[in-house]
């Protein structure tokens, strides 16, 4: 088999394509790769030939020779059956005007499905085959060369004066110091206004310190927060127990004097 594509770019980058294993796998139309795969390019190739489509898994190898050509083998079976594939091919790239030209030359035999189909629309198929394939390598970007390293530009610079004296001033929050909570009693008093404290807040301080915090939180207020009680509008209950005797003794006087004047009468 000898077939030819034209692609729009420089020979040397469509070389540096074919070298390229990652970027070989991706120019293969319908090939799903297997994950961790680089060496040679394996996975799953699902072509479709006239209205049949068949699977195959198998390997293919991209290796440079010394005459600025490539040697591509590959060998597959298919997924669903015992067929096999196997082909030897030599790529070569030539300059063309505006571009390269990729010739394609090698042999390739198969069994299994593919030798039922008719062999023109095999043959066709290997061709649109082959020139996606070489299509693809040229629309790919080229690899990037990796920058050399340079063990002395790895050492970080010393940093200058300023630098220092700006990270001694940057302290971690866990160095800062706490300062001591209000209810310690070993916390020392700051009034701005006088030297002393006044009278109510020592009071109220003496009476929190030595108590819970729950006690403090629901103690009454004193002093001039104290609230106000409600006037009563309500009679004792003392005065009451004893207003009901003295009526009734009262009424009982008034009926007794009452029958003793009408028996003087």
């Amino acid at each position: 088999m000898e077939h030819e594509v034209f692609v729009p770019v420089p020979p040397d980058r469509l070389r540096a394509s074919l070298a390229d294993p990652a970027q070989v796998a991706r120019a293969v139309p319908g090939l799903q790769r297997d994950a961790g795969a680089e060496q040679p390019v394996a996975g799953r190739l699902r072509i479709r030939v006239g209205g049949h489509t068949i699977t195959y898994r198998g390997e293919l190898r991209v290796s440079p020779r010394d005459d600025d050509a490539f040697t591509v083998e590959g060998d597959a079976t298919e997924a669903r059956g015992t067929g096999t594939v196997t082909l030897a091919l030599t790529l070569r790239v030539t300059e063309a005007d505006g571009g390269s030209t990729l010739h394609v030359h090698g042999t390739a035999t198969a069994d299994g499905r593919i030798t039922e189909l008719e062999p023109d629309t095999v043959d066709s198929t290997t061709r649109r085959l082959l020139t996606r394939f070489a299509e693809n390598l040229g629309a790919a970007e080229p690899a990037a060369p990796e920058a050399p390293e340079d063990p002395e530009a790895s050492d970080e610079p010393e940093p200058e004066p300023e630098q220092e004296q700006e990270q001694e001033k940057r302290t971690s929050v866990f160095e800062a110091e706490v300062p001591p909570p209000a209810l310690d009693p070993l916390a020392e008093d700051d009034f701005t206004d006088s030297p002393e404290p006044p009278a109510e807040a020592a009071h109220a301080r003496r009476t929190m310190i030595g108590r819970s915090a729950e006690e403090v939180d629901h103690a009454p207020p004193r002093g001039r927060y104290a609230p106000v009680p409600a006037p009563q509008t309500v009679v004792p209950t003392e005065t009451l127990r004893w207003a009901a005797p003295a009526a009734a003794l009262v009424v009982a006087s008034a009926i007794v004097v009452t029958r003793a004047l009408r028996r003087r009468r």
